[in-house]
C-alpha cells in the first residue's frame, strides 16, 4: 500500500509556481511514447490535441546550418522538414559524433508564444562539444534557431492546456572520415515535434527499477553531456524493465555500484524535511535545465539543496521522491525496486501541476518570450504570411531571459 501525505516542498512548490510559469510540472506514469508516425495534417484544426503522447508527428519546416572547414558556422536557413544526405563514412555513422538538445515551446491563452529557457540548451550544447571535439554554434545562432523554427512551425504548437512543441536541436558530424578523428564538417539542425504527456496516465507516480547490471555511464566518460552515444546503451535495460511494468531505470555508480546516478532521460530529486538532495554532477550525470530550475526555486522557497552523493537505501526514508526532465516534467515516484526485491513504496506528492497548462503567469526568469511583438499589425503579418525555405525570416524579438 502506497502512503500518500502532501509535504511542505510540494506546497510550497505549487505557491511558487504560479509566479513561475506555466503548468512546467507534470505527474504522469507509464510512457506513452510510440512508433514513429508521419502524417501530414494539411488543417491544425483537424488535429486531436487531446491525444498527442510522446510520438514522433512531421512538422513543417526545419532549420539547418554547416560549419565552414575553421568551425565557424553559416547563417542558416529553413528547409521543410525531409531527409538529409550523409556519406556513409560520416562521422557522426562510424564514430557517433554527435550530440542532441531539447526544449519546448508554449502558447498562452492570448496566442502568444513562450519557449523554456533555450539559453540553456545552447550553453549545455557547447560545453558537449568541446567534450566530442566539435564545433558549436554561438548562444546566439542557437536560440535564434531554436526561435525560427518554433515560428515556422508554429501551427503545431498545440492550444494552451494541451501540450507543447518539443524542440529538437542536433549537431553531429557529418563529413566523412575514415580513422578514429574529429570530422571535417558539422551540421547543426533544429526539428520541432507536437507532443502531449512523455508518459501516461498523468496523476499516477512512476515506478522506478533500479539496475545493477547495466551502467549508463562511467567516470572519465561523456555521462555529463547530452551525446547521442549515451542512449542506445540504455534500450537493453528500459526494454527489460518495461517488459516487467516499471515506468523507468534508476541508474547506480559503475565503480561503487551503489549510488543512485539518473533516470533514462531525467534526474532524481530527495526530499527530506527542509533538506533537498540531489546526486552531484560530476562527470557521469547531465545537468538537465528543470533541475537546475527545481534547484534555483527551492533555493527561493527557503530549502536547503544538496548536491552529493546519495546511496540507494536512502531512497526509502526520502517524505518525496521525484524525477525532473523536459520532456518529463515533473513526476512523483510512487514506488522502487532495488536488489530484485518486491517493490518499496516511497512517499509522493498527491498531486503535480501539470506542465499543458498555462494557467500561471509567465515569468521571465524561467521562460522567454519567443514572439513578443505580434501585437502590431506589421508583426503579426510576418507570423502569418506563407513561409518559404529561402527567405529569411526578421523577428522583433525579447531576448531579455534568465
Amino acid at each position: 500500500m502506497i502512503i500518500q501525505r502532501a509535504s511542505c516542498f510540494h506546497r510550497a512548490l505549487l505557491t511558487s509556481l504560479e509566479k513561475v510559469g506555466p503548468r512546467y510540472f507534470t505527474a504522469p506514469a507509464q510512457t506513452s511514447a510510440q512508433p514513429s508516425t508521419y502524417r501530414d495534417y494539411e488543417s491544425r484544426d483537424i488535429f486531436d490535441w487531446d491525444n498527442l503522447g510522446f510520438k514522433l508527428i512531421q512538422t513543417d519546416y526545419m532549420f539547418m546550418t554547416r560549419s565552414s572547414q575553421n568551425g565557424n558556422f553559416e547563417k542558416g536557413k529553413l528547409n521543410p522538414y525531409g531527409n538529409i544526405e550523409l556519406s556513409p563514412s560520416a562521422g557522426v555513422l562510424n564514430y557517433g559524433q554527435g550530440l542532441i538538445e531539447g526544449t519546448k515551446a508554449y502558447r498562452v491563452d492570448d496566442g502568444r508564444i513562450f519557449l523554456f529557457r533555450p539559453q540553456e540548451s545552447g550553453i549545455r550544447m557547447q560545453i558537449g562539444a568541446k567534450r566530442m571535439c566539435m564545433p558549436s554554434p554561438s548562444i546566439q545562432q542557437f536560440v535564434d534557431a531554436v526561435k525560427l523554427t518554433t515560428i515556422a512551425n508554429r501551427r503545431w504548437i498545440p492550444p494552451a492546456g494541451k501540450g507543447s512543441l518539443y524542440i529538437r536541436p542536433l549537431l553531429i558530424g557529418n563529413g566523412p572520415i575514415l580513422g578514429i578523428a574529429p570530422a571535417p564538417e558539422y551540421t547543426f539542425i533544429v526539428y520541432a515535434c507536437p507532443v502531449g504527456n512523455y508518459l501516461r496516465n498523468g496523476t499516477q507516480p512512476l515506478t522506478l527499477y533500479v539496475e545493477e547490471e547495466h551502467h549508463r555511464a562511467s567516470q572519465g566518460g561523456a555521462g555529463g553531456v547530452k551525446a547521442i552515444t549515451n542512449y542506445a546503451p540504455v534500450i537493453k535495460a528500459i526494454q527489460k524493465a518495461k517488459e516487467r511494468g516499471y515506468s523507468d531505470v534508476l541508474y547506480l555508480d559503475s565503480v561503487n555500484k551503489k549510488y543512485i546516478e539518473e533516470v533514462s532521460a531525467s534526474n532524481i530529486f530527495l526530499v527530506k524535511g527542509k533538506n533537498i538532495s540531489t546526486p552531484v554532477a560530476s562527470g557521469t550525470i547531465l545537468e538537465g535545465v528543470t533541475r537546475k530550475s527545481i534547484i534555483d526555486i527551492a533555493h527561493d522557497l527557503g530549502y536547503q539543496v544538496e548536491e552529493r552523493l546519495i546511496e540507494a537505501d536512502e531512497l526509502f526514508s526520502a517524505d518525496e521522491v521525484f524525477c525532473t526532465g523536459t520532456a518529463l516534467g515533473v513526476a512523483p515516484v510512487g514506488s522502487i525496486t532495488y536488489k530484485n526485491k518486491s517493490p518499496m513504496n516511497v512517499i509522493h506528492m498527491t498531486k503535480s501541476p501539470s506542465l499543458n497548462s498555462n494557467e500561471y503567469n509567465m515569468d521571465e526568469k524561467a521562460f522567454c518570450w519567443a514572439d513578443t511583438d505580434t501585437d502590431t499589425d506589421t508583426e503579426r503579418r510576418k507570423l502569418e504570411a506563407p513561409i518559404r525555405s529561402d527567405t529569411p525570416i526578421v523577428l522583433a524579438i525579447n531576448d531579455e531571459c534568465g
